[in-house]
């Protein structure tokens, strides 16, 4: 605040002295003119009235009458001049100056920060901490140096502290009573913010938010507890909902072998099963699935029971035989399962996506509007023409990593109009426009605010604060209490969000079951849901994992 201050101070009295001066030098040269071109001359008082009749556009009474072309294009230039001074000298000078005098200061040093936590530069990676900061009632600081941002943070209700480090180093007295410390500047910022925080005996956490992961060993070195690298971290989220290589949605598939297999399905509005309960369809009984649950706006919601309404535009997950999952794909849009990945912007989070892509062995066509040796088609995501360059229409899926969400939102709407049935993931800044993107026809969006979040309060809170990517879980677990019970009796969804898909039996993975049906003492049972519904499951029906089968020698050896 000082500093800006000072700038408007000055501004102010730089203008007050430039009127005298351009004054004097417009009655001088009006004084030569006319002397030399106008064989009129003029005294040096009468020449100045001139000037300061002209430059504050007064009039100038008698004298206005001029015949020679230079002297009139001076006269001209010299009301322009003085135009120029009216128009500027409030917006410019004069309201900047009394504006800093009536409006309320921002403060310019820490407040007492005991049990307080710091954040140095506010921005998208660390929007969601603070709102999770505050529901736990942590309080929190922000350290801003752009002053608009520091006034719309305080309008907002937050602790805020303006001024710039390196023209006020003393502002951070105090700091060493703070809970924690977050730096979320550029990396060269962040490194002074740690090394001023640890000269001044500060000893507690200081987690720092890098752009480029080769500065995380530096700044561990000269203090920073943890230092992480948030756009790398969405980068690979993106990646994973883009493929099953990266991250199955479903971990511990592979345990159900060939036979048995866990699908989703987009649902469309005219599908039959949009709308529809699942105790009115009955998919177990006449079509031998088991629904898992649904994806919608980019949440997973366990199906409950016989009362969840099947949603339109959901993505439905759903186990059973091979034959039977096709039968179901027929009734709803499935999503495509073979074709490449594009990626729409090859930014820091671009190029992360595209190299764990490639890492997993997928084909991938990258869209971006600069020529690089990695960008296969260079044009506007917004342009059919680019979308037709890049096989858009047969991709198994497409991400966009765009810098800018205005442009996110609307490329999501043209894309999906262009390819309704691709599935599309999107990287967001603003936590905000995560819901827009839903709108747009987003399938997944991901925004750095919610992995900065997660990450930080976490490591902060000791808690999975901000959900960044759920995914569902199929454990192998004796049956417990089910025993001489049926594997899909009721109760089990309603009280554990699960479903038990699959029986093992000897040899045999046993997908359906007739009413007579019992569990056995010696049976595996395969139950599937989010990793927090199957730890439900396991303490609601005393299960325990099963054990392994043991590999069988390999003949060859």
């Amino acid at each position: 605040m000082i500093g800006h201050f000072k700038r408007s101070t000055r501004r102010l009295f730089a203008l007050l002295l430039s009127i005298p001066l351009v004054i004097l030098a417009g009655g001088l040269l009006y004084m030569s003119g006319m002397d030399y071109l106008e064989n009129n001359p003029r005294d040096f008082w009468a020449s100045i009235e001139w000037a300061a009749e002209t430059l504050t556009t007064t009039g100038y009474g008698s004298d206005s009458r001029w015949t020679h072309p230079a002297m009139i294009l001076f006269v001209i230039f010299f009301e322009l001049v003085g135009m120029s001074f009216y128009v500027l000298i409030f917006p410019v000078f004069f309201l900047p100056y009394f504006e800093e005098r009536f409006e309320a200061r921002l403060p310019g040093i820490l407040p007492e920060m005991a049990g307080r936590v710091l954040i140095h530069r506010y921005g998208p990676a660390v929007d969601s901490l603070i709102e999770e900061l505050r529901r736990v009632g942590t309080a929190v600081v922000v350290l801003e140096q752009d002053e608009r941002q520091a006034r719309r943070l305080r309008d907002r209700g937050y602790d805020v502290v303006f001024g710039a480090l390196d023209e006020q180093p003393g502002m951070l007295a105090g700091v060493e009573r703070a809970q924690a410390l977050i730096t979320n500047a550029d990396d060269h910022a962040d490194a002074t913010f740690i090394m001023m925080a640890r000269e001044r005996g500060y000893t507690g956490t200081i987690l720092a938010l890098a752009e480029e992961p080769l500065h995380r060993p530096p700044m561990e070195k000269i203090g920073a507890t943890a230092v992480f690298t948030p756009s790398h971290v969405l980068g690979a989220a993106l990646a994973a909902r883009a493929s099953s290589r990266i991250s199955p949605k479903v971990e511990g598939l592979q345990l159900l072998g060939e036979r048995v297999g866990i699908a989703d399905f987009r649902v469309q509005a005219s599908s039959p099963l949009a709308g529809q309960r699942l105790g009115t369809l009955r998919m177990r009984a006449r079509y031998g699935v088991t629904v898992i649950g649904q994806w919608n706006g980019g949440r997973f919601a366990p199906a409950q029971g016989p009362e969840t309404r099947i949603q339109a535009g959901a993505i439905l997950v759903a186990a059973g035989a091979h034959a039977n999952l096709a039968r179901v794909e027929r009734m709803a849009t499935p999503l495509r399962r073979y074709g490449p990945i594009v990626v729409a912007g090859y930014g820091a989070v671009g190029r992360k996506v595209v190299e764990m892509l490639r890492d997993a062995g997928e084909s991938i066509i990258v869209i971006d509007e600069r020529p690089d040796a990695a960008v296969d088609v260079v044009g506007n995501i917004l342009e059919q023409g680019t979308l037709e360059a890049a096989e858009v229409r047969k991709a198994r899926a497409l991400v966009l990593a765009l810098s800018n969400d205005s442009a996110g939102v609307f490329a999501t709407a043209v894309v999906r109009d262009y390819a309704p049935e691709v599935r599309l993931i999107a990287r967001v800044n603003l936590a905000p426009n995560v819901a827009r993107l839903y709108q747009a026809g987003a399938d997944v969006a991901l925004s750095v605010g919610q992995v900065a979040g997660q990450i930080l309060a976490h490591y902060l809170l000791g808690e999975d604060a901000v959900t960044v990517e759920q995914r569902l879980k199929l454990a192998r677990v004796a049956p417990g209490t089910l025993v001489d019970g049926h594997p899909w009796q009721a109760g089990i969804r309603e009280k554990t969000a699960t479903a038990v898909v699959a029986v093992e039996r000897g040899t045999e993975v046993l997908v359906e079951f007739d009413e007579a049906f019992k569990l056995r003492a010696d049976d595996i049972l395969f139950v599937c849901g989010t990793t927090t519904s199957v730890d439900r499951y396991m303490r609601e029906y005393r299960a325990k994992p099963a054990e392994r089968p043991p590999t069988p020698p390999d003949p060859s050896a």
